[in-house]
């Protein structure tokens, strides 16, 4: 969507982002199109003392700095006092700015150069202040039981419904290991009430930090129905869910090609967004048909059709898995093998004649040029046929145009990626990775599938809430009370969960009956 400020057209994501208080950094919650807070004591209808409390604002890292300056002009007037002036701009280079990233990231505004719309960024009124205690789904539910936050929430979502033409669907991201989850299923619980037949596509995201250890026995036992409830509430507001997120991607089979530190959520960060843009790119198509081909893009299908691709039909499992190659091999490789998943908790090379995929490539190279799309989808048709497993139903989409790899972009790739993002036969000797100074663009490969391989994903969350929250006993059971939830809510899950089981494998035990003694 398009905004005018000062005249000139601004672009600006149809989204809204919600997180807590002071997870905006340097950003304020109005974004960047406007600077200036309304002072209180501009409120006329209050008639007495007013008392102002203003903390510190956080100062922008060099990129912001010199962006800003980039943005505004060097005879920019500012009164902050964190914004370079016009000499230090001239003096900063490229890769001063990659070196401040690489070791200053703290906000994932710190790399952001879009301009927000003023009602895209939402941070909850809570008290919490250390992020670590917003770890559970019960934390989550109690933000939004209290004050007006959920209808802020739900209005910010029809100023943006209400301004489409046309909704295809909602594509929902969640970081579902902490109390995020618990706001989630409140306000996709909303969005499914007032948007019935809008489909939703949710993706539940986490970084490594996720996966370490528990500290104590409740810990681990507040972990597991966390991830149980989670995971089945969620499930009942979305048509299609793709759990994303591995314990470590520089232990992955990605690492031959990516060196990510997984401390850097800067860098783990990247993979996963750069999946995301490539698995939506046929949204973003011209939809004239999944049929219809232009010189640059074939395949378009829109949010609503991939869901019923993968989830409405067969099996009907509505948990797909994202696997990705970045970047992808050329022609002259193996599309399908170079894939690897980006879904933690399944079950590799999975040979089930009942999958249904979609597969999305754009920017492939052959020969040392850019591909075109008969000879990518050429390419394709032979890699299947190559399979000695085939899917049920395959679709692939094509487009002509790379991923860019420009700044703020992490230098995660190793030195077998050449400039194009070409597999080299022989690296260059550099030692360090290579970014965004290095690289201009790659060759995507990525690909939801529908299968069994999520079965052990599903069937561990399933053995938990019966284990921990189920059975006689189950030590657990007070903290799904507390919670808010009763016995038939919890029973509920649990079927929500078994019918998912029995639906990938008829003859499973885990699909058997309620676990209530």
């Amino acid at each position: 969507m398009s905004f005018i400020v000062l005249g000139i057209p601004t672009y600006n994501p149809r989204l809204i982002s919600i997180g807590l208080q002071g997870s905006l950094g340097s950003l304020s919650s109005t974004g960047s199109l406007y600077t200036s807070d309304p002072d209180p004591s501009d409120i006329i209808t209050w008639s007495g003392n007013v008392s102002r409390y203003a903390s510190e604002p956080q100062q922008k890292n060099l990129f912001l700095q010199t962006l800003y300056e980039e943005q505004t002009g060097p005879s920019a007037v500012s009164n902050d006092a964190d914004v370079v002036s016009p000499t230090l701009q001239r003096e900063v280079h490229d890769k001063d700015r990659v070196e401040c990233l690489e070791k200053g990231v703290q906000y994932w505004t710190d790399f952001s150069k879009v301009q927000y719309h003023p009602r895209s960024l939402y941070e909850l009124h809570s008290s919490w202040t250390d992020v670590k205690q917003f770890d559970n789904y019960g934390t989550g539910k109690d933000v939004l039981s209290e004050g007006l936050q959920g209808e802020e929430m739900n209005e910010r979502m029809r100023l943006f419904v209400e301004e489409c033409d046309h909704v295809q669907g909602i594509q929902f991201i969640l970081d579902d290991s902490g109390g995020f989850s618990g706001v989630a299923a409140e306000y996709l619980e909303n969005i499914a009430d007032e948007y019935t037949n809008t489909p939703v596509l949710l993706y539940t995201v986490r970084d490594p930090h996720a996966y370490i250890h528990a500290k104590s026995q409740k810990d681990s036992i507040t972990r597991s129905l966390h991830d149980a409830v989670s995971f089945s509430t969620l499930s009942s507001y979305c048509k299609l869910m793709v759990p994303i997120g591995l314990p470590s991607l520089s232990r992955s089979k990605l690492s031959s090609t990516l060196h990510v530190e997984d401390q850097k959520l800067f860098h783990c960060s990247a993979v996963y967004a750069a999946a995301l843009h490539s698995i939506s790119i046929p949204f973003r198509m011209d939809m004239r048909g999944p049929t219809v081909n232009t010189a640059y893009v074939s395949g378009a299908v829109d949010v609503g059709g991939i869901i019923q691709m993968l989830a409405g039909q067969g099996r009907q499992n509505m948990v797909a898995t994202l696997d990705v190659a970045m970047p992808a091999p050329s022609l002259t490789g193996s599309i399908l093998r170079s894939l690897n998943s980006l879904t933690p908790e399944v079950e590799e090379d999975v040979d089930d004649s009942q999958a249904l995929e979609s597969l999305i490539t754009h920017g492939m190279l052959h020969a040392g040029r850019r591909a075109s799309l008969s000879e990518v989808n050429d390419s394709i048709v032979a890699a299947y046929d190559c399979e000695m497993s085939k899917p049920k139903f395959s679709h692939a989409s094509v487009s002509l145009c790379p991923l860019p790899i420009p700044l703020p972009f992490p230098s995660i790739f190793r030195s077998c990626v050449g400039r194009q993002g070409e597999l080299l036969e022989t690296p260059t000797e550099m030692t360090q990775t290579k970014g965004s100074l290095d690289i201009d663009s790659i060759p995507m490969a990525a690909r939801l599938r529908s299968s069994r391989a999520v079965m052990p994903l599903i069937m561990k969350r399933l053995e938990n809430l019966r284990k921990f929250g189920m059975q006689r006993g189950a030590l657990g059971g007070g903290l799904l009370q507390n919670w808010g939830f009763g016995r038939e809510e919890i029973e509920d899950m649990g079927e929500v969960m078994a019918k998912m089981v029995m639906q990938l494998d008829p003859h499973s035990q885990g699909s058997s009956g309620s676990d209530w003694d």
